[in-house]
């Protein structure tokens, strides 16, 4: 515990002020993460952390910015606690800024507890094991690419593409099928445009999705400061909600890049050592900090699931940001330009899309017995009908057999019915009807991953037989 002393000493050793940061010399007894309040010479109170301390001096970041900062008449004041954000469950249906404070005009929370933003560290021992389905009502998601309760799946956009619509989307439809369990979104935007916070909030009334969502704003004119706290308030509150009050929550974290430039830009102020394309050499640890908070504990009933959603400079997905996060994730869903030109919404590229952790989420009494072995079939149908495509391009398509014909068709069909839907919430059972009726355009002897038993019993071919057989059975 720090001297009481310490605790109410005012400094007016503010050296220099560097972007969001003020350096502050001779404090005595600070530690990293604590608070700090900072009075300016009006009067103005801000709030700032310690970023770092050293012999000479302690480097706050100020949630606020350090726009009108006096050197002179400014004082700052270490309060020997770490960020904390107040929590309840009337948080639910409610919007606000990135450091927790009311954004919608409504009252305070009255808090049910008063958390460490960082969180504490979870025993991998008390971990237990994801093994239920999310169904997001996307076909590209629940049949190719299942969500399982407990994991983090990240989204790779490309600037322009519809990742917003799709969060938004995913927000809304997102559920737990089968049981009486209560369902909650923490949505936590960081860096966006008025325009994309106008449309989420209007998506989100519009559809009565707000009654469910934790909405944190940052907005892109915010402080860049309050950008690296938005995820960490967004998770403590998903824990509270999963551990204390047993709720599933999925927390969706928007855009990854705008919380790693305002990563770069604090570290620039630092004056750090800059890694990979000017990021900071510890950003794989950062991200890891937020990422690892997902998941399910023995003994509790509650789930967190992320989806972070990132947009990839220049649509590189080498990039450093979604190279990190694809080390620390459990797979990744990925859009494409190529099929958004083409019509595709949403547009996701299934031939890169993975989700390590489906196999556990899947199959009888989850989805349905047939689930692996359509997955596999999709894929290798429609990784056959892009390949002829490339070679339509060279030959034409009439050095094409019968058969390869056939299979550039599903290719089109698959994009057009199965990857594309719009606003349709789709359940599983359609998404699994929807990929029958594409084999149904296919020979029989194609399918090969998928069990023969299962085609006796879906196939819409052996399904006519079936009931032809039950009905001449009848008469």
């Amino acid at each position: 515990m720090k001297d009481s002393s310490l605790l109410t000493k005012e400094y007016r050793t503010i050296e220099y002020v560097s972007g969001p940061l003020i350096f502050v010399s001779g404090v005595l007894g600070a530690s990293y993460g604590e608070i700090v309040k900072i009075t300016l010479k009006d009067g103005e109170v801000r709030t700032g952390q310690v970023l770092d301390i050293s012999e000479e001096h302690a480097v706050v970041q100020v949630f606020e910015g350090t726009r009108g900062i006096d050197l002179v008449g400014t004082t700052a004041r270490f309060i020997g606690e770490p960020a904390r954000i107040t929590v309840s469950k009337d948080m639910l249906g409610r919007i606000f800024t990135g450091v927790g404070t009311p954004r919608d005009g409504g009252p305070e929370i009255i808090p049910e507890a008063v958390l460490d933003i960082a969180g504490e560290p979870i025993n991998p021992s008390a971990r237990d094991k994801p093994a239920d389905f999310i169904q997001t009502g996307m076909s590209a998601i629940d049949g190719l690419n299942t969500l399982v309760r407990g994991q983090k799946l990240p989204i790779f956009s490309g600037s322009g593409l519809p990742a917003s619509k799709l969060a938004a989307q995913i927000a809304r439809q997102a559920k737990v099928r089968g049981e009486g369990e209560e369902f909650a979104v923490v949505f936590v935007a960081m860096g966006i445009t008025h325009k994309e916070a106008s449309f989420f909030m209007q998506d989100f009334e519009r559809t009565g999705a707000l009654d469910r969502v934790v909405f944190f704003m940052n907005l892109a004119d915010d402080p860049t400061v309050e950008r690296l706290a938005a995820p960490r308030c967004g998770l403590t509150v998903a824990e509270h909600l999963a551990f204390a009050h047993d709720l599933h929550v999925l927390v969706i974290l928007t855009d990854m890049i705008n919380y790693c430039e305002a990563l770069r830009e604090i570290s620039t102020a630092r004056e750090e050592v800059p890694g990979r394309r000017g990021y900071p050499g510890y950003m794989y640890t950062d991200l890891a900090s937020i990422y690892e908070r997902a998941g399910r504990l023995k003994g509790k009933k509650g789930s967190i699931t992320q989806i972070p959603i990132l947009t990839m400079p220049d649509d590189d997905i080498t990039h450093p940001v979604p190279d990190l996060t694809g080390y620390i994730t459990e797979g990744q869903i990925v859009l494409s330009r190529d099929i958004f030109r083409r019509g595709g919404d949403p547009p996701v590229d299934a031939l890169p899309c993975l989700s390590r952790l489906m196999n556990l989420g899947i199959g009888p009494g989850k989805t349905r017995e047939d689930h692996r072995g359509v997955a596999d079939q999709l894929y290798a149908s429609y990784a056959y009908g892009r390949d002829l495509r490339r070679l339509v391009a060279i030959v034409g398509e009439e050095a094409l057999t019968d058969l390869d014909r056939k299979y550039l068709k599903f290719a089109d069909a698959f994009e057009r019915q199965f990857i594309t839907q719009g606003d349709e919430d789709r359940a599983i059972e359609t998404t699994f009807a929807i990929a029958w009726d594409l084999f149904s355009t296919l020979p029989v002897d194609e399918l090969k991953r998928i069990k023969r038993e299962h085609i006796a019993k879906y196939h819409p071919a052996a399904q006519e037989v079936t009931a032809q057989q039950e009905k001449s059975e009848g008469s």
